[in-house]
């Protein structure tokens, strides 16, 4: 697959092909759906957290004896149908909403994804990316230049560079990222991914090596 390579300046420089093994992948939507469930699963933090009886203060006593007072027996203030007692079916933050997918399955679907985006015209890549300051306007300003203007955006670095990402994390609808750390939601939740010629070496040798 053919792809156009745009400098910082929005201009066409050349056209290169784009390796089979990672843009030329056949789409499977069944886990690709099945995977970004799962990565979204394992985000997830539980915070809410109900008091069951056993952890409420109080109610050692017994309220009144068994008998004889005409009221209904208890053994506890502490019980659910007490005002003050524990919580029955409550948020408990010991829950575990992980879920584990094999690392082939993983790279194999961020493979589809990344082929899906070659395929509908959403990857743009650079030849580089180079920064006289690290400040948003600037940044910014090349984007506009882009195919992907003002629409949300996806930028995988070869490496981390500090100046790159301190002028891109507060520029709207945009993210950055290491390519050697993508994921499928990442990608998924992202009109364009654009990345740098160097940043498909690294991608390469991360995901489908």
């Amino acid at each position: 697959m053919k792809a156009s390579v745009y400098n910082q300046a929005g201009k066409e420089v050349e056209n290169i092909t784009l390796p089979k093994e990672i843009f030329d992948v056949k789409f499977n939507a069944d886990l690709v759906h099945q995977v970004a469930v799962s990565l979204s699963a394992n985000k997830r933090q539980v915070s809410a957290h109900a008091k069951i009886r056993s952890e409420v203060r109080g109610g050692g006593r017994k309220p009144w004896r068994q008998k004889g007072t005409g009221r209904a027996r208890h053994g506890s203030t502490r019980s659910p149908i007490w005002k003050g007692g524990g919580v029955t079916h409550g948020p408990r933050n010991d829950r575990i909403f992980a879920v584990e997918i094999p690392k082939k399955m993983r790279r194999k679907a961020l493979l589809m994804v990344l082929s899906q985006k070659a395929k509908d015209s959403q990857l743009i890549i650079l030849d580089k990316i180079e920064l006289k300051t690290q400040k948003t306007k600037e940044m910014a300003k090349s984007l506009q230049n882009l195919p992907c203007k003002s629409q949300r955006t996806l930028i995988a670095l070869e490496n981390y560079d500090k100046k790159i990402v301190l002028a891109s994390r507060n520029i709207n609808k945009t993210s950055i990222e290491d390519a050697r750390n993508l994921n499928v939601l990442d990608v998924l939740n992202s009109k364009f991914l654009l990345i740098t010629k160097d940043a498909i070496k690294t991608i390469e040798k991360t995901f489908a090596s």
